[in-house]
């Protein structure tokens, strides 16, 4: 068994029914703590019975908290001037003695852009990073050098949680200062690296400039950025195998590549959804044959130090059908493929995914729709495409435009389109104008 298809633990590869029990068995206390411990979900999740949230189906009728609204929610609490103030926005369980609601200490606060203040827990890899760094092949003994900032954001704290789970050493190489750290990985040689894969590439055509080789350098788990097949190729070129792993500071790690590049393995400390843009409602399941349906990944989080429950990332992926060929059992997901967020401004008027949403509502024959605009700014138009689920009615065309123009306060088109011919990637909303 080569390094990188060994198993981090037996979670890995328990039989996918064992699991979906386990989680779903975790998921009443869960959500019963949440609403006892974190009053910004007390109040999301108000009138919810925490023990009847025993199954998809359940959990899937709770409300998804984007990440706007949790923005909206910080500021809103930071800005008031009562005992009520609360930096977390009433979303963590956990801070110190000035937060009345926190009984238990956080070790570290970071900051977001936005700003969102994100805790860290006492519990060791926090974040749950061993195990994308177990799968992309390092070991104890390790040296990491981790290139994510050390400042404000907690990038690098998750990667070196994580290298010390595993036995790991890290050397805090951080952001810039590229001659400095080429200087430190001849020193050191260090066998792997953590960071963007764009900055890996930086330090290694900087090496080759000034005839550096570093053959000691062999692995590395790269994060933060899309790092697309011709990068991965050109770092294997140079003798580095790079893996993927997909985290935000919320919720920590949720899907990691795996020595197979098959798509990515959701994480064991996450239940994942895959969710219809602008909806909270999860995608379908795909009829035979057909592929997995693109929408926003919604995440909710076992851990009782931050609690998200059906926490909306904004990002889209689709779920790949079938186990993973490296042995691990948990759902895999396509990676990032975009952004779920797709609102545009036409004519003056903001138009989001949630007004689409509404309008296919209204017209039970509608299965799938997509908005396209084009034109010119100020001279733009808008078509909503639709593909129906049976048989055309008569006046159906006419009856959309009109709630179009209920929902948006904008006139738009109507094209009724063949089944299954609109593209699967996600998009709720086509902006297909030139801004420039």
């Amino acid at each position: 068994m080569s390094e990188t298809s060994a198993a981090y633990d037996a979670l890995e590869r328990r039989d996918p029914a064992t699991r979906e029990r386990a989680q779903l068995a975790a998921l009443p206390a869960m959500v019963a703590h949440a609403q006892a411990c974190a009053p910004a979900l007390a109040a999301i999740l108000r009138g919810v019975d925490a023990a009847s949230i025993t199954s998809r189906a359940a959990l899937a009728r709770l409300p998804v908290t984007r990440k706007s609204a949790l923005l909206e929610l910080q500021q809103a609490s930071r800005s008031r001037a009562d005992t009520a103030r609360e930096p977390f926005g009433g979303f963590s369980a956990i801070g110190w003695s000035a937060l009345v609601a926190a009984p238990r200490g956080a070790r570290r606060v970071f900051q977001s852009p936005g700003p969102i203040y994100e805790p860290e827990g006492q519990a060791p890899d926090y974040w749950r990073i061993a195990r994308a760094l177990f799968a992309a092949g390092f070991r104890a003994g390790d040296l990491i050098h981790n290139s994510f900032s050390y400042h404000l954001t907690p990038g690098a704290f998750m990667m070196e949680t994580g290298a010390h789970a595993i036995g790991c050493t890290v050397f805090a190489g951080g952001v810039g200062n590229t001659e400095l750290q080429l200087q430190a990985m001849g020193d050191l040689q260090p066998q792997g690296y953590t960071g963007t894969p764009s900055f890996l590439k930086i330090l290694l055509d900087k090496a080759a400039e000034l005839g550096i080789t570093m053959p000691w350098l062999r692995k590395a788990l790269v994060s933060g950025e899309a790092c697309p097949p011709s990068l991965r190729d050109w770092l294997r070129e140079r003798g580095v195998e790079a893996y993927q792993c997909y985290a935000t500071a919320d919720v920590g790690l949720i899907a990691y590549e795996t020595a197979a590049r098959e798509g990515l393995v959701v994480d064991e400390g996450v239940i994942v959804e895959i969710v219809r843009p602008g909806t909270d409602d999860p995608v379908p399941e795909p009829a035979p044959g057909q592929a997995p349906e693109v929408g926003e990944v919604v995440v909710t989080s076992l851990n009782p130090d931050y609690p998200l429950i059906r926490f909306g990332t904004g990002d889209l992926s689709a779920v790949l059908p079938g186990p993973c060929p490296s042995g691990r059992t948990n759902t895999r997901i396509r990676g990032w493929m975009g952004r779920a967020d797709q609102t545009a401004k036409v004519r003056g008027m903001f138009v989001h995914p949630g007004q689409v949403a509404e309008i296919v509502r209204r017209h039970a024959e509608i299965a799938r729709a997509r908005l396209v605009i084009a034109g010119e700014m100020a001279n733009d138009r808008m078509t909503l495409k639709v593909e129906l689920g049976g048989a055309e009615r008569e006046g159906l065309a006419g009856r959309v435009a009109e709630t179009i123009r209920d929902v948006t306060k904008l006139r738009g088109e109507v094209e009724i389109c063949a089944g299954g011919s609109l593209p699967n990637d996600g998009k709720i909303i086509d902006d297909t104008r030139q801004l420039a």
